[in-house]
């Protein structure tokens, strides 16, 4: 997944009784599709700063339980950019997102839960917001619950060629504990390599919460800064959602 520059690349959280996997409020992700049957609907917003500026996106981020261990995704990214010392900033229609997540190894029989999440990113509207040409993610992602702690994590490669675009690879981990039966707090690290010709690489750290309101409205946040090239590439990522249950 990108790191926060061409819209957002977030699946679902999954919440169950108990301790539970999540992708948002992180960069990594998970491998838990939504239960079948029910929806989460995240209404997010988010961004990143390097020296050249800063660019984010929000929207909806729509997810169905389709069948067992299946979950489909489509996100409607509204992205924006703003330069520093530039010309003006642009919005509009980021790289909307169509995936499909399926997990085929289970805590219960093989210790951990695997899924694979294929993700296309269809073409932007506009040269200045997002990419002109499609491209797939094709990751996969690992996680397993114990007591209160979650760890989950993985990665994958996006193939991503047109205009100075290339493939890229990215690989995160996440740990997490619910420290109060409304409130759960995590840590993640995640690195991605250069998606473009001439490019750099990035790993970033990010701390992220997650409160429940009640049993169908959940507020999310997270936030970190990066640590490798981070000025040309990720000096600050946050991350803001609602997300709605049922």
């Amino acid at each position: 997944m990108r790191v926060l520059r061409n819209g957002f690349s977030f699946a679902a959280l999954a919440l169950a009784t108990g301790p539970a996997l999540a992708g948002p409020p992180y960069v990594t992700d998970d491998p838990e599709p939504t239960d079948t049957g029910h929806y989460e609907i995240y209404l997010y917003a988010g961004g990143t700063t390097t020296r050249a500026g800063a660019s984010g996106a929000g929207g909806i981020d729509f997810n169905y339980g389709a069948a067992p261990d299946l979950q489909l995704t489509a996100v409607l990214p509204l992205a924006w950019n703003s330069p520093y010392g530039g010309p003006g900033g642009s919005a509009g229609l980021g790289n909307v997102e169509l995936a499909a997540k399926y997990k085929f190894l289970h805590q219960d029989d093989a210790g951990v839960d695997v899924a694979f999440f294929p993700r296309v990113f269809l073409p932007a509207g506009s040269p200045q917001i997002g990419e002109r040409h499609a491209s797939l993610l094709l990751p996969l992602w690992i996680g397993r619950s114990w007591g209160h702690w979650s760890t989950f994590g993985g990665g994958g490669c996006t193939l991503n060629r047109g205009g100075d675009s290339q493939n890229f690879c990215q690989l995160g981990w996440t740990l997490t504990n619910q420290i109060t039966p409304k409130l759960a707090i995590g840590a993640e690290v995640y690195h991605q390599s250069a998606d473009t010709r001439g490019g750099r690489a990035s790993t970033g750290l990010g701390f992220g919460a997650t409160y429940d309101l009640s049993d169908s409205l959940h507020l999310m946040a997270s936030a970190g800064p990066g640590i490798q090239n981070a000025a040309a590439t990720d000096r600050l990522t946050w991350y803001t959602a609602l997300l709605l249950t049922f």
